[in-house]
């Protein structure tokens, strides 16, 4: 590519790479957007209302807090661990588990992930169009419609417009959250809340479960939003700046969550976004809040529909050996991602909390293999040093289906089920644990010492690295 090309990628609004490696020359931003993107992706309602969930389900303030920090801090860590790989590989997450998996293989991993990101975009659009019928007297229906047309433009722009998108979102949400803790503060008694201290294993488990399910959540996709830094920037300033924001942004937006649904009790269930704004605020306020809360899921949604795309053109061009996808079919899929996010959510906004707890407890029996396995190879097998041209060839060095990944994966996913607690399926060791979900602990320890067991010993030449 000629200086002239290389100067309109870096200037034009509209992404025109998609899965395919980033060339040093088109390299730009800052570890600064990094974490306003994480920042902003984290100050919404979403994660207040997952934070709420500690005390809803039975948990106090006090140790409902202790525990979602204690959360935030380990899965954080594991998201900034993956973050730190897309300066040095210039590419997207999931294309990188073919190394792990094969061409195809990787295919297994991809596919659950594509689910939970309709899945977390469908229950956004929920939330969001709460929000919107609030702000401009429609019904939920009609603005969850308006927030999925908002998101499928946003995404057909891709990376640059994202990254402007959590800029701005993250102004607002600390000026949103700012506003909210003062009135939080000045009109209720919170140091009240804070004197109920009764601690019980079960309750502060479940804390902890549902802010690492929140941040290791992130993990499938946070490295295609720092795939285009320098890749000469460091990874551990890479680590803290996406490590500092998500877990910042998550914590304040739970320990708020915590809080409204302790001061609301039973009349949280099925309201909210009117108790989150409720918390003191009428009249114009009420609106603006409205107005940060829709902004605010703007950010994260977009990522989702955005982390689908990748997915979805990461499986196609295994099959197609070859990692090009064209503007216009990036169009396509983003316009089918969506619309299918927005049919789950028309479909199942009336039973949004009752569900949510499991769904997002569900995912991490399946996703936190992958990431252990994922980030035992790149930072102790294969240290980062990746055959760029094999990642696209099944004929290659990490050829179709890699057995050894696979297996270690399915056997991950199988150690986990004596300790998963869902809606679906309550395993035999959860009530020896007080009804508690410790899946995802298992999940990460157990596949990532077993794959480093095994894939250390048949590691023979490193393969030529992607970015010489």
């Amino acid at each position: 590519m000629n200086k002239t090309g290389d100067s309109h990628q870096r200037r034009s609004l509209i992404e025109t790479r998609s899965i395919n490696f980033i060339p040093e020359a088109e390299r730009h931003g800052s570890l600064y957007s990094q974490f306003t993107l994480w920042l902003g992706a984290n100050l919404q309602i979403t994660a207040i209302v997952t934070g709420a969930l500690a005390v809803v389900l039975g948990g106090d303030v006090f140790w409902s807090l202790i525990g979602l920090l204690i959360g935030q801090l380990l899965g954080g860590a594991v998201v900034a661990l993956h973050a730190a790989q897309g300066p040095k590989l210039g590419l997207p997450q999931m294309i990188s588990s073919r190394v792990q998996f094969g061409v195809y293989g990787a295919a297994i991993p991809i596919v659950l992930v594509c689910l939970m990101y309709l899945g977390f975009s469908a229950t956004g659009a929920v939330l969001s169009g709460q929000a919107i019928a609030q702000l401009i007297d429609v019904s939920d229906s009609a603005g969850i419609l308006i927030f999925s047309a908002c998101i499928a433009f946003l995404t057909i722009f891709g990376y640059r417009v994202i990254h402007i998108v959590g800029k701005v979102a993250s102004v607002l949400g600390i000026l949103a959250f700012a506003y909210l803790f003062t009135r939080l503060i000045t009109l209720h008694d919170v140091s009240s809340l804070l004197e109920n201290r009764h601690f019980a294993w079960g309750s502060f488990l479940l804390a902890v479960s549902l802010s690492a399910s929140w941040q290791i959540a992130f993990g499938p996709y946070v490295a295609d939003y720092s795939r285009y830094l320098p890749s000469k920037t460091s990874s551990w300033k890479t680590f803290a700046a996406v490590g500092l924001g998500t877990v910042v942004g998550a914590q304040a937006s739970m320990v708020l969550g915590v809080f409204a649904a302790a001061l609301a009790g039973a009349n949280f269930r099925g309201h909210e976004v009117a108790t989150i704004v409720g918390l003191g605020s009428t009249g114009l306020m009420a609106s603006l809040l409205y107005l940060s809360i829709v902004f605010g899921k703007v950010t994260v949604s977009t990522l989702n529909a955005y982390g689908s795309f990748m997915c979805i053109a990461t499986v196609i061009s295994g099959w197609r050996s070859r990692l090009e996808v064209t503007p216009a079919q990036r169009t396509v899929f983003v316009l089918v991602i969506v619309a299918a996010s927005t049919a789950l959510a028309l479909l199942g906004q009336g039973s949004f909390l009752n569900t949510f707890k499991y769904f997002i407890l569900f995912l991490l029996t399946f996703f936190t293999p992958w990431s252990a396995i994922n980030l035992v190879d790149y930072y102790f097998i294969n240290k980062g040093r990746y055959d760029l041209k094999a990642l696209s060839d099944p004929q290659g060095c990490y050829g179709r289906w890699n057995v050894l990944g696979i297996s270690v994966y399915v056997a991950g996913v199988l150690i986990q089920l004596p300790f998963v607690d869902s809606h679906f399926y309550s395993g035999p060791m959860v009530a020896q644990l007080g009804g508690v979900d410790i899946s995802w602990i298992v999940g990460l320890v157990v596949p990532g010492v077993l794959y480093y067991l095994l894939a250390k010993p048949s590691v023979g030449a490193v393969p030529v690295p992607v970015i010489s």
